[in-house]
């Protein structure tokens, strides 16, 4: 996880930017009035653009109100009325001056798509809708009415005829890029912790031409190790161009790669390893060491390693029957005449490309079959959704390849003849856990144009740079906030502001290189309040997306001139969504003034389903009478009238209390992560109890402050062991969950604190910082007694 320390951005908030993609699920709140979307987004961006400035001054605020102003961007009352009649008047010149040129230039342009009209227009225009006209669906995108797309271009309905056609139409263009290493070296905190920090130099980089004869002479030395057509080969590798090349090696060769993430244990890379009864693995020399090599007397079948590193070249102290070796080697033996000269057996649509191991939040991890058909569907629908997508633009990999989410971004990019240069969360920024102080993190290089993150990760940045706001002069802080109201102003009408961008958000911007024009997020829904600031203060769209494993990824994706919030978009041209009652839940295709229902999605980009698991396949899987394959997702969704969908709830996440109450754990968590002294939170509940409770990684400096405040003395583990800490910390999370209108049964009662943070190391994460509940209520269980023991 990237720690954003020393940012010299500020950002600041607007009113009701709490709001997440969860609806209240309780039976009480559901009979409350509801608003259509287009009332609910016009009064939401009146709410956000109208700032509150009417405390009085110098106004004491509790812990709770100071973390709720935050998030409602309130400020002090005094603020200089001639510096704010000075920004107002340099406002009103600028727009008179700019106007006419901008009007111009818009009447005489058209947007892309061939769409005429304001981007505001566009936002505001259908983008979906239910083909047979029934609330529950099947809605499909406007464009895809009649058909869903299956592939970009005719003919290309495989991987590896995908890479070819990127190769033969941008040869010389670069296509993977990794950062030389100059120097390595020990540094030795404060607190007595070395860390490994890094000075990287610029990016080397393999053409298009150059990653296709690796990938084929790779594919080729793995055939004379004996690996065969439609026989499992697996990849177990940190993110690097190594992983995309041996991916491409395997989809030429048709060897169905299964992937498995790079933090999983021994007992869970074991089970998958056998599942797939795999007798070759491609893997880093760090990998081998450290994990793989332990458990290599339980998978039996394992005979050939491949390490995608060139040295060193022996590899002594393996068992017997186990070769290790280099890819380099490989590709040589795959380069020989003889070699080169066998015929390739191309792979099918319908030839499974890939095992996915999902990072097992629910428990053991489970292979999802992908075909090379369902991944070419997944990635034209979402090509689709982005821009201007060409050769010309550059994406920065660093999330797991094992994920669905960048190994799709990833191949969308190759489909387009983009430029992937590769990173990792430790050094991704200037600021970054192993970058040297006073060298270059990897955007500050790359400058990429095109990036995909986690919520997780824009959440971090978005909390540490709102910190700096506290910081702040009171006129810095004061231009800053108008700086940022007038551009949420211009963007809900469709305008840019150059001079803004340039002149005030600058800085935040250049966290990502200064270049970013599109962010792309998945994994877990994204708060209002940091798409807002990622949209202003990036100065580039956040495309917020939802898909799945069993779906390739893809579903839907927010059209990124849609600046409204809480929302996913409608679906994907490659496929159709339906809803489907769950009358437990209270959820019906019926239900005013939306219909809502468990969401159902279907066409050519969903998975051939579970490895091995025929019952699971059964229950989540099913085809219709047409032939079209569907997924049960178990997630809660509503369609609005413009076609977008929202994620209201999640059928494992929704617990009755023993009163009779319904609690969603996922909402509660996305309202209280966006209060300052929560870094992370997972609300937890018991059927047979009256009350939820709650587990939290604090903010160390917020709670450090808070303790200072008080008089509490002690070192981190101390405070967070404190029962007085506990209580002032549960006080500001009551309080900002009021703030957020939760109902009282949803706020926890009671709380521990945990003075490590969760990361996927821990096993209590995924890669994707998904919360493993079931290892959370394992890892906390004498918690867990003690909260609900001492009523």
């Amino acid at each position: 996880m990237v720690v954003w320390e020393g940012t010299t951005g500020v950002a600041v908030t607007c009113e009701h930017f709490i709001t997440t993609e969860y609806e209240p699920t309780s039976l009480k709140a559901r009979q409350k009035k509801e608003k259509g979307p287009e009332e609910e987004r016009d009064n939401l961006e009146q709410q956000e653009l109208s700032l509150s400035t009417h405390l009085p001054p110098h106004s004491p605020l509790t812990a709770g109100q100071r973390c709720h102003s935050l998030t409602t961007m309130k400020l002090k009352e005094d603020l200089n009325p001639v510096l704010l009649l000075l920004f107002h008047f340099m406002v009103w010149i600028y727009t008179f001056v700019t106007f006419l040129p901008y009007y111009l230039l818009s009447w005489v342009s058209v947007p892309v798509g061939g769409f005429c009209g304001s981007e505001e227009e566009r936002a505001k225009r259908a983008k979906a809708r239910s083909v047979l006209g029934c609330p529950e669906g099947p809605y499909r995108a406007v464009s895809a009415t009649k058909r869903l797309v299956t592939s970009l271009h005719p003919g290309v309905d495989t991987l590896d005829k995908m890479f070819e056609y990127a190769a033969m139409r941008f040869p010389h263009r670069d296509c993977l890029g990794t950062r030389e290493v100059i120097s390595e070296e020990d540094e030795q905190q404060s607190n007595g912790k070395v860390f490994k920090k890094v000075v990287l130099g610029e990016y080397c980089w393999r053409s298009y031409e150059e990653a296709l004869t690796a990938a084929s002479q790779l594919g080729s030395g793995l055939a004379s190790l004996g690996q065969r057509p439609k026989n499992n080969i697996a990849i177990f590798c940190e993110t690097r161009a190594e992983w995309i090349i041996a991916a491409q090696a395997c989809f030429m060769y048709n060897f169905p790669l299964a992937t498995l993430y790079s933090t999983l244990g021994g007992p869970a890379i074991a089970h998958a390893l056998n599942e797939t009864q795999v007798t070759h693995i491609i893997t880093s020399r760090e990998l081998l060491e450290t994990r793989l090599k332990a458990i290599l007397i339980e998978v039996p079948r394992l005979h050939q390693i491949i390490v995608v590193e060139n040295t060193p070249t022996s590899w002594p102290g393996y068992p017997r029957g186990i070769s290790v070796h280099n890819m380099a080697a490989v590709q040589k033996l795959g380069a020989r005449p003889e070699n080169a000269a066998r015929e390739r057996k191309q792979p099918l649509p319908s030839d499974i490309a890939v095992i996915m191991y999902t990072s097992g939040s629910t428990g053991i991890p489970k292979g999802v079959m992908i075909s090379h058909g369902n991944i070419i569907a997944g990635i034209t629908g979402m090509a689709e959704r982005i821009p201007n997508l060409c050769e010309e633009d550059t994406y920065i990999g660093y999330l797991p390849l094992a994920h669905v989410l960048e190994l799709s971004a990833e191949l969308v990019c190759i489909s387009h003849g983009c430029r992937i240069g590769y990173s990792s969360p430790q050094t991704l920024s200037d600021q970054s856990t192993k970058i040297k102080k006073g060298s270059k993190g990897d955007t500050t290089v790359l400058q990429p144009t095109l990036m995909a993150a986690v919520p997780e990760i824009m959440d971090r940045i978005y909390k540490n740079v709102m910190t700096k706001v506290e910081e702040m002069n009171c006129v810095q802080r004061t231009l800053f906030i108008l700086a940022y109201n007038y551009k949420l102003e211009q963007l809900t009408k469709g305008y840019s502001t150059p001079l803004c961008d340039k002149l005030v958000f600058g800085k935040v911007r250049s966290l990502l290189g200064g270049q970013t024009r599109v962010l792309l997020s998945g994994g877990a829904p994204l708060s209002a309040a940091t798409q807002r600031f990622m949209n202003v203060c990036f100065c580039c769209p956040v495309g917020q997306g939802y898909g799945l494993t069993e779906t390739c990824g893809a579903g839907t994706i927010s059209e990124l001139w849609d600046y409204s919030t809480g929302r996913v978009g409608g679906p994907l041209v490659c496929c159709e969504i339906k809803l489907k009652d769950w009358v437990e839940g209270g959820y019906r295709s019926k239900d005013k003034p939306h219909p809502r229902g468990e969401i159902l999605i279907g066409g050519p980009n969903v998975t051939m389903g579970y490895y091995k698991s025929d019952s699971k396949n059964q229950e989540d899987f099913f085809v219709d009478e047409n032939g079209q394959r569907w997924f049960c997702t178990g997630d809660i969704g509503e369609f609005h009238e413009d076609g977008c969908l929202k994620i209201i709830d999640r059928k494992k996440d929704l617990v009755k209390l023993q009163a009779g109450e319904y609690v969603s754990l996922g909402k509660v968590e996305a309202m209280l992560k966006n209060c300052p002294l929560v870094d992370n939170i997972c609300a937890y509940a018991n059927s047979d109890e009256t009350y939820v409770i709650g587990f939290v990684v604090p903010n160390q400096k917020q709670v450090v402050a808070l303790a200072d405040q008080y008089g509490i003395r002690g070192s981190w583990e101390e405070l967070c062991n404190s029962k007085a800490i506990e209580e002032l910390v549960l006080k500001v999370i009551t309080e900002a969950a009021l703030a957020a209108q939760l109902e009282r049964f949803e706020i926890p009662r009671k709380i521990c604190l945990s003075p490590d943070p969760w990361t996927p190391e821990t096993g209590l994460v995924t890669d994707a910082f998904k919360l493993k509940r079931k290892e959370l209520k394992t890892h906390y269980q004498d918690d867990i007694e003690r909260m609900y023991g001492g009523k």
